[in-house]
């Protein structure tokens, strides 16, 4: 069991350090500028280590406590949502929960669903973070976070939920084939207007095509435009630039409409498996399991 004594001091500490005094935060507390004071203390002295530089005006975290500040900020918040889930009597879906999307599928993709779940718990408090960079997911606080071509083997303190691959393929705007001609073949690539997927070192992603056997080829294309974002691409296709390689899920409406048509067909590719990841810890709490089964009904690549 966790000693009473460790969690005295640190609501005083947390209210102090984001009131800016120990006056304000004793107004927050409803307790005297002394008890905040003394309290925040008598934890200094049991951490062995200062918390604050204080001086007449104000007060301010020294790095230690910036540190100690952020662990005591999500403890409390996971305080406060096992209370709200054990006052709902698991049945009423609360609390704060945050969510990790990558940036052009979580703006395209996600946020639709994840709207329609804020709309139906009101009671939820949304925080939806955007990445393309790999993050510590129990350490930042992430309840549910998707991810695309996640590696594996997953760490056993966090579930997975494998929700199928992208698929791959080429395509352009109607206008730009009826004024450039159609490529049958890969080697005809070479005679057209490549937009591409640049990364910020300056290189450029590889083209897959499908080959027989189940081979899958990696070529290097020469490009009349790079993009380093894949929305970006998206539009500069639809305007009739040229071609470029794209997953099918960027352009669904864009392929439904007509507006972009596929190429090169019987040459596209699997790419990059879909995830949902989740702290084990968290899975129980009502909020993060109806988020689970709302993203995946609304996520699963077929």
């Amino acid at each position: 069991m966790i000693p009473s004594e460790r969690l005295k001091g640190i609501e005083a500490f947390v209210c102090s350090a984001d009131a800016g005094s120990f006056t304000a935060a004793g107004a927050r507390l409803n307790l005297t500028n002394s008890a905040v004071s003394k309290s925040v203390a008598r934890l200094e002295a049991r951490l062995g280590s200062r918390l604050f530089e204080r001086t007449t005006r104000k007060l301010a975290l020294t790095d230690v406590g910036a540190a100690f500040y952020e662990t005591c900020v999500r403890v409390l918040g996971d305080l406060a949502d096992a209370e709200a889930v054990l006052a709902s009597h698991r049945s009423e879906i609360v609390g704060r929960l945050k969510v990790d999307v990558p940036i052009a599928f979580g703006r395209m993709q996600a946020m639709p669903l994840l709207l329609a779940f804020a709309e139906r718990h009101p009671n939820v408090r949304p925080n939806i973070t955007f990445t393309d960079r790999k993050i510590d997911i129990v350490e930042e606080g992430v309840d549910v976070a998707i991810r695309i071509g996640a590696s594996e083997p997953w760490p056993d303190n966090l579930g997975h939920r494998y929700l199928g691959s992208e698929r791959v393929i080429r395509c352009a705007a109607p206008a730009y084939l009826a004024r450039r001609g159609t490529p049958a073949s890969v080697d005809d690539l070479e005679a057209f207007d490549c937009i591409l997927y640049g990364r910020g070192d300056g290189s450029t992603i590889n083209w897959r095509f499908a080959r027989d056997g189940g081979r899958v080829e990696d070529r290097p294309m020469t490009g009349r435009i790079v993009l380093g974002s894949a929305e970006a691409q998206v539009e500069t296709v639809k305007a009739g630039f040229g071609i470029a390689q794209l997953a099918t899920w960027l352009i669904k409406a864009e392929l439904a409409s007509g507006e972009l048509v596929e190429i090169l067909p019987d040459l596209a590719t699997v790419g990059l498996p879909l995830h949902l990841v989740w702290p084990r810890r968290k899975q129980l709490t009502p909020k993060v399991d109806a988020l689970l089964e709302l993203l995946t009904q609304g996520l699963r690549i077929e």
